[in-house]
């Protein structure tokens, strides 16, 4: 992306916090699904990924089933970005208000224990407005890591805006932020962390959907090394204004292995929780990259030159 795009990119974002926020949220919700219809009709790469990807969830759906969910998918992505827009100048009674997750008693329990506990959620729902949920209604401050995006100015606004939220948001540069996260967890704390895409070369190779696919090992290396429960959370829309969601049952560390086994075992254990709900909310999963390995090396092959 070059500089001119950077500042662009950043201008837009910068549009989107200071006037979605302002808007009453029936407008909000509105202009997000006119925004996200109006880019799944353009078909451009990312919903074609979307597409592609969602294929390998819903095996037997027909090209016209996947061009609903895709549809569908789209207004939940944009659900998203409106929500998250506006989040700053929700109530602590709208948060407290906005999500209704099952199964909460494994977080509560494992907080209460003082072990510290992980959770790890893919790249479904608003795992912000999660959050928010978690700093408002449970009033407890938790440790995050934050891909680092470019132009720099991009990344300080979700920084500040995830701080704005009673975060801690760490950069994801590498193994730097693990320790500070070991410390966090050792001292009975939460940590959250979005764990279905690899952003490094150190993930685990897991089968996810029946491809195989690389996932972070974080969680699982933290739970080891902490002793701290490692909890999966799916999120999804329904056609109300909460969102919901569910705590999946914790992840035990195997009581055998070396530490690179039990980390593979522990990675697939997430992945298959994530399958569950992505399986049963295909069109909240919002993932428009490439992340099936033999996706991303068809990608990396030179194309082939003219006969």
């Amino acid at each position: 992306m070059s500089g001119a795009q950077e500042r662009v990119t950043d201008a837009l974002y910068g549009l989107g916090w200071a006037t979605v926020k302002k808007l009453p949220e029936p407008v909000a919700r509105r202009l997000g699904r006119t925004v996200a219809d109006a880019a799944w009709r353009r078909r451009g790469k990312g919903v074609l990924r979307l597409e592609a990807n969602l294929a390998r969830v819903v095996p037997d759906a027909t090209p016209q089933r996947l061009q609903q969910l895709s549809r569908a998918g789209m207004r939940s992505y944009l659900r998203y970005w409106m929500e998250s827009f506006r989040l700053p100048a929700w109530s602590k009674d709208r948060i407290k208000g906005g999500f209704a997750p099952q199964d909460v008693h494994h977080l509560t329990e494992g907080l209460a224990s003082g072990r510290g506990v992980i959770l790890a959620l893919p790249h479904m729902g608003n795992y912000d407005l999660a959050g928010a949920w978690v700093t408002t209604k449970l009033e407890t401050p938790f440790t995050t890591v934050a891909e680092r995006l470019k132009p720099e100015t991009l990344y300080d606004r979700f920084v500040a805006y995830r701080e704005g939220l009673g975060m801690e948001v760490l950069p994801h540069t590498g193994g730097a932020a693990f320790g500070t996260l070991a410390r966090r967890l050792r001292a009975g704390g939460l940590v959250c962390l979005v764990a279905d895409r690899d952003l490094s070369a150190s993930g685990v190779e897991v089968k996810f959907f029946g491809e195989t696919t690389r996932m972070p090992a974080g969680p699982a290396m933290l739970a080891q090394q902490t002793g701290a429960l490692l909890l999966p959370v799916t999120l999804w829309y329904d056609s109300s204004p909460v969102m919901r969601g569910r705590v999946h049952p914790p992840v035990d560390v195997p009581e055998t292995g070396t530490r690179a086994e039990k980390t593979s075992v522990m990675a697939q254990a997430v992945a298959d929780a994530f399958a569950t709900g992505i399986a049963d909310h295909p069109e909240d999963w919002h993932m428009l990259q490439r992340l099936w390995l033999s996706d991303l090396e068809t990608a990396r092959k030179p194309e082939e030159p003219p006969a």
